[in-house]
C-alpha cells in the first residue's frame, strides 16, 4: 500500500518531464532556427541550377521532405548537440551543387503548341495585370518552415529524445518552442497585413462594427476549437501543464482573441500611424504594470481561487501576444505589397534590393532594442519571460523572425530574380511555382488545419504509446511516420485543389 501511495502515476510522470524547465541559451536557438533558411538556399541551388524540382517526381517529392522535412527534424532530435554542424554540412551541400555545371537543357523554351481561340482567351484572362500584393516565395518557405517545426516539436517534447533545453520554460528563460509559439503568433499577424493593405489600395475605410463582426467570424472557429481541446484534455485525463496558460485557458484561444482585439486596436492607428508603434507601446505599458504592480506576483504565485486567478498567465499573457501579433502586422505592411513605393519608378532589381536592405534594417532595430531591453550591462536586464509574454520575449519573437525573413528573402533575391522582375499575372504565378517547394506551399494553404491535424496526431501517439520509456530508433521512426501523415496530407488536399478555411 505504502509503495503505491509513494510512486507517481504516468501522468505525473509526463506533467514532471515538461515543468521546471529553465531552457537554454538564445545563441543555441538561433543556431537551430538558421537551419530553416540554410536548407531553403540548398533547395534554391538545386532548383536555380539544376532545376530539380521541375518536373515535379516521385524523386523530387523525396528530396523536397527529406530537405524541407527531415532536416528541420534532424536538428531537433540526432543534431540537437551540433546545430552549426548541420548547417555547416548543409552548407557544403550547396555549394557542391552549386559547383556542378548548370542543367541547360532544362532551362531552353519549348515552343508552345497554338492554342484554339477559346483557350486563347482564357490564357489571356489569366495573364493579366499584376494586382497591388503579391504572395512572395520567401514569404511561403518561412510561413511553412515555421508550420514544420511548430508540428515536429508539439510531439517530440514528449520524448526523450528532444532536448529539455528546447521545451518551454517554466518561468524565465528562452527555449526553442517558447520561440516556436510566439512565431506562429507574429506569422499570423505578417498575414493579417493583407485585408488592410487591399482596403487602402481601393482607398476605402470599413467601419469598426464591420470590422469587428468579419473578425468573430475568424475567431469563432478557433475559440471552439479551444474548447474542444479544453474538453478532451479533461475527459481524456491527459497530462497538462497548468503553469503554461492556466487551468481552461490553451494555445486556440490565445490565438481566437487576437482577431477582435486587433480590429479594435486598428482606430488607434489614427493616433499612431505605425502597427510596429503601437506593438512596442503596448508592450513597454505592459512591462511598466508588471514592475510597477503586483501584477508580476499575481501572475506567477497567487492562488488559483476563480476563474481569473485560474486561467491567469493564458489572460495577461495575451497582452504580449497581441503585441507580438501587431509587429508581425507592421512586417506584412512592408512584405506584401509588390512595391514598398508604389509610385516609385526604379526598376523591380532596384525595388527587391531596397525591401532586402528595409527588412535588414528593421532586423537591425528590433534585435538592438531586444539587446538593450535584456543586458545586464548596457540595458534594462530584464529577463525572458514567456509565461508572461513580456517586453524581452516580444522583442526577442520579433527581432529573430524578422531576421530569418531577411535570411530567406536574401536567398530570393539572389536565386529568382525572374519573380520580382515578372510584368503580368501568369509570368508571376510560374515564377512563383518555380521558387517554392511544393511541400511547403501545401502547409501555407492549410496550415491551420495540419495544425489541427497534428494536434490530433500527438494526443493519438501520447494516449497509445509511452513515450517515456521509448528509444532513439523507435522515436525518430515515429516521428518520420507522424510528419509523413502530415505532409501526405497537406500535398494531398493540395493536389485535389482544396482548402480548408478554419
Amino acid at each position: 500500500m505504502s509503495s503505491n501511495a509513494t510512486t507517481p502515476s504516468y501522468k505525473q510522470l509526463k506533467e514532471e518531464f515538461v515543468s521546471n524547465l529553465s531552457g537554454g541559451p538564445v545563441s543555441e536557438i538561433a543556431h537551430v532556427c538558421a537551419v530553416a533558411p540554410v536548407v531553403a538556399l540548398l533547395w534554391s541551388v538545386l532548383q536555380a541550377r539544376q532545376s530539380f524540382f521541375k518536373p515535379y517526381t516521385i524523386l523530387g517529392f523525396s528530396v523536397d521532405f527529406l530537405l524541407n522535412v527531415g532536416a528541420l527534424l534532424l536538428s531537433v532530435t540526432l543534431y540537437s548537440s551540433a546545430p552549426l554542424l548541420l548547417n555547416v554540412l548543409l552548407l557544403t551541400a550547396a555549394a557542391f551543387v552549386y559547383a556542378l555545371p548548370p542543367n541547360v537543357s532544362s532551362r531552353k523554351r519549348k515552343p508552345k503548341p497554338k492554342l484554339p481561340p477559346n483557350a486563347q482567351s482564357k490564357t489571356a484572362a489569366a495573364s493579366g495585370p499584376l494586382g497591388v500584393l503579391s504572395i512572395k516565395p520567401f514569404l511561403t518557405h518561412y510561413r511553412g518552415n515555421m508550420l514544420i517545426v511548430t508540428c515536429i516539436c508539439i510531439l517530440a517534447v514528449d520524448f526523450r529524445l528532444f532536448p529539455r533545453r528546447f521545451a518551454k520554460v517554466e518561468t524565465w528563460g528562452t527555449s526553442l518552442m517558447d520561440m516556436g509559439v510566439g512565431s506562429f503568433v507574429f506569422s499570423a499577424g505578417v498575414v493579417a497585413a493583407r485585408p488592410v493593405l487591399k482596403e487602402r489600395a481601393e482607398n476605402r475605410t470599413t467601419p469598426l462594427a464591420y470590422r469587428l463582426l468579419t473578425s468573430m467570424r475568424h475567431s469563432l472557429p478557433l475559440l471552439a476549437l479551444g474548447i474542444v481541446r479544453l474538453l478532451s484534455v479533461k475527459g481524456l485525463d491527459y497530462a497538462e501543464h497548468v503553469t503554461e496558460y492556466g487551468v481552461h485557458w490553451n494555445f486556440f484561444f490565445t490565438l481566437g482573441f487576437l482577431p477582435p482585439f486587433v480590429a479594435l486596436f486598428q482606430s488607434a492607428l489614427k493616433v499612431i500611424p505605425s502597427y510596429a508603434g503601437l506593438a512596442l507601446l503596448l508592450g513597454v505599458l505592459y512591462q511598466l504594470v508588471l514592475e510597477s504592480t503586483d501584477l508580476k506576483a499575481y501572475i506567477l504565485a497567487s492562488p488559483r481561487t476563480d476563474l481569473l486567478s485560474m486561467n491567469r498567465e493564458g489572460i495577461f499573457s495575451f497582452i504580449g501576444y497581441l503585441a507580438i501579433f501587431l509587429s508581425g502586422q507592421d512586417t506584412g505592411m512592408m512584405v506584401l505589397p509588390r512595391s514598398l513605393n508604389p509610385r516609385s519608378t526604379s526598376s523591380a532589381g532596384a525595388q527587391r534590393t531596397t525591401l532586402l536592405l528595409t527588412m535588414a534594417v528593421w532586423s537591425f532595430v528590433w534585435t538592438a532594442l531586444y539587446y538593450f531591453c535584456s543586458d545586464y550591462t548596457y540595458g534594462a536586464g530584464l529577463t525572458v519571460s514567456r509565461r508572461l509574454a513580456n517586453l524581452p520575449y516580444m522583442l526577442w519573437v520579433v527581432a529573430s523572425n524578422s531576421v530569418l525573413l531577411s535570411a530567406f528573402c536574401l536567398v530570393d533575391t539572389i536565386f529568382f530574380p525572374a519573380f520580382y522582375n515578372a510584368q503580368e499575372a501568369r509570368a508571376e504565378k510560374e515564377a512563383y511555382d518555380t521558387a517554392t517547394s511544393r511541400i511547403l506551399r501545401a502547409y501555407n494553404r492549410n496550415g491551420l488545419a495540419i495544425f489541427l491535424l497534428a494536434n490530433l496526431l500527438t494526443g493519438l501517439v501520447n494516449m497509445t504509446v509511452p513515450t517515456l520509456d521509448v528509444g532513439r530508433a523507435a522515436t525518430m521512426g515515429i516521428l518520420v511516420a507522424y510528419m509523413a501523415i502530415l505532409t501526405a496530407t497537406a500535398v494531398g488536399l493540395d493536389v485535389y485543389n482544396i482548402s480548408i478555411k478554419l
